[in-house]
């Protein structure tokens, strides 16, 4: 194996023991999360990347990234972490389900995202033609995770190309939540003591390497990590926005969030801010379920959506 795809290898493994949350007391976390309920939940799939989650049985067909049956419905865009698990996807996505939303799931693995090319740039283009070809999805609602900062800002390079084309997109947009946000362009310091926290010496390879591929891979991945993140900064959907985060989280810092935040809001765009006291990456949910499905309900109620929301679930309960 050579010394890249070694690496990279290395670099997957420490997504994974990520993802697993890499705290004292996993079991504790895994039961908060089971105490909140969770309805039943209809899968379409997409494609490889995207899932069409629901409380209806859908019975209309995808081609293309089409629905041949309009859904005229309110959607979430919900952009998950690296390596995040159905079930515990499960558990956000019913936050809205529960409020008269589908919510469109997307997943990218940690390959894709360390040679975004042909990786989450291909994810991007399914997710941009997905709410091209299906209009009737509205009002739209983003919620990113972590890296789906990333991820959006790579919708939005290939959005501007044709902006007569994709404006009805950001039109529908009337909100947008962050949880977790991170700065790919900051990954080298925040990762490592994240996904090794009590092993140095494994952590100081990892940051190297993390330098290493962002140096040698310039042109593959560093020039479109920059790009994108200068179009998050300088994001094209206006809507209101949502941030949650932690004072403890050292991938998604307060510091560069608060940048976005200052960015943003010099641009005209209202933006709220929520800061737990201490949990973990993409951890907020776990910890604080009751505050952080208040900040949310909150920002639905900001926006004018809460009651228009409930009014949609309402019809959902008498259809079952």
């Amino acid at each position: 194996m050579s010394f890249p795809n070694m690496m990279a290898n290395f670099l997957k493994q420490g997504f994974q023991h990520l993802s697993k949350g890499n705290m004292k007391n996993p079991p504790k976390i895994l039961l908060g999360f089971m105490i909140i309920p969770v309805r039943n939940i209809s899968y379409l799939e997409v494609s490889k990347n995207m899932s069409l989650l629901s409380t209806e049985k859908k019975t209309t067909t995808i081609k293309d990234l089409r629905l041949e049956e309009p859904q005229e419905k309110p959607l979430v865009v919900m952009l998950a972490w690296l390596m995040a698990r159905k079930k515990h996807t499960e558990k956000y996505a019913d936050i809205w389900l529960q409020k008269g939303f589908d919510v469109l799931c997307v997943n990218v693995n940690p390959w894709q995202f360390l040679w975004p090319v042909k990786g989450t740039q291909m994810v991007a283009a399914q997710i941009l033609k997905f709410l091209d070809e299906n209009k009737s999805y509205s009002p739209t609602i983003l919620y990113g995770f972590s890296v789906g900062g990333y991820l959006w800002g790579e919708v939005m390079v290939q959005m501007a190309h044709d902006m007569d084309r994709y404006q009805h997109i950001l039109d529908r947009m009337v909100g947008q939540v962050w949880d977790s946000a991170a700065d790919v362009t900051e990954i080298h310091k925040g990762v490592p003591p994240a996904v090794f926290p009590r092993n140095k010496v494994m952590a100081a390879a990892l940051q190297k390497y993390i330098l290493y591929h962002m140096k040698t891979f310039d042109k593959v991945a560093t020039t479109h990590y920059v790009r994108s993140s200068q179009m998050f900064h300088t994001n094209m959907a206006r809507a209101p926005a949502l941030f949650l985060l932690s004072k403890t989280d050292p991938i998604g810092t307060e510091s560069s969030n608060q940048r976005v935040r200052e960015n943003w809001e010099s641009m005209g765009m209202k933006v709220e801010w929520k800061v737990f006291e201490k949990s973990p990456h993409v951890g907020h949910y776990r910890k604080y379920p009751k505050e952080y499905v208040a900040e949310i309900h909150g920002f639905l109620k900001s926006i004018n959506l809460n009651k228009q929301m409930e009014k949609e679930a309402d019809k959902m309960e008498v259809k079952q």
